[in-house]
């Protein structure tokens, strides 16, 4: 197995439901009693192909396997007033190499508005090169204020414990991602929920690797993105990685 598809497996059993080619799957994120989506995609630069698990075609508004994800069907479904940013985004992309991240707007076949947050990593060969960016969509809709309460009362107690970590790496995402800070704890909670490490633990985490960050701000993106995705793995205090 290339890195390419041991990367792309590796996300996908982070999320737990990979399917039989190794793309990112899908899951629902508890908070508080509610779900919220999250799906994988991968793009192939060599052919500018694109991968989407059916999570995120759900979102877009199609059934299981009755779309072929392309980048004009891509570009049709982002709202107007973000079309132009996810493009150049798309370009860069192709050009570069760099990561496929966005902070944007889809509109969906019913006409629905959902935000959405683009979460990509580098898709490496064995021989080094970059063959594209694999990661996840995840719906961080505003549709969970009434119920932020009680996840914090009950199924994460210990954010109260830790709230100056958290609120540390809620704000830098809230600057990477230029999204809320509701939005921003969910996607906190779900990384916390999918690799099984405590959320003042991840927050810890984050904050020791991106103080010792000093890139430029697109690269700063790019390994922000890296470290969401694999911060988990790091050994814990004791030399060993913490389940």
């Amino acid at each position: 197995m290339d890195q390419a598809n041991s990367d792309a497996v590796v996300l996908g059993a982070a999320l737990r439901v990979p399917d039989e080619d190794g793309l990112p799957g899908g899951a629902d994120l508890l908070a508080g009693g509610r779900r919220q989506a999250a799906g994988g995609f991968r793009f192939w630069l060599a052919d500018q192909r694109w991968e989407w698990s059916d999570e995120v075609a759900a979102m877009h508004g199609y059934a299981e396997g009755t779309v072929q994800a392309t980048t004009e069907l891509l570009l049709s479904h982002k709202h107007p007033e973000d079309r132009d940013q996810v493009a150049a985004t798309i370009a860069r992309t192709v050009d570069t190499g760099e990561p496929f991240c966005s902070s944007h707007r889809i509109v969906d076949r019913a006409g629905a508005v959902r935000h959405v947050l683009v979460v990509g990593d580098y898709m490496i060969g064995d021989d080094g090169a970059v063959l594209g960016t694999s990661g996840y969509y995840i719906d961080v809709t505003d549709t969970f204020a009434e119920s932020r309460k009680a996840t914090l009362d009950g199924v994460l107690p210990e954010l109260y414990e830790s709230r100056a970590a958290i609120e540390q790496v809620k704000g830098a995402m809230m600057l990477v991602y230029g999204i809320s800070a509701d939005q921003a704890f969910r996607v906190l909670a779900w990384r916390s929920q999918e690799t099984n490490v405590k959320l003042r633990t991840l927050a810890a985490r984050l904050i020791a690797e991106l103080t010792a960050t000093a890139d430029a701000d697109v690269q700063l993106r790019t390994r922000f993105d890296h470290l969401l995705l694999t911060v988990h793995e790091r050994a814990g205090d004791d030399g060993h990685p913490e389940p």
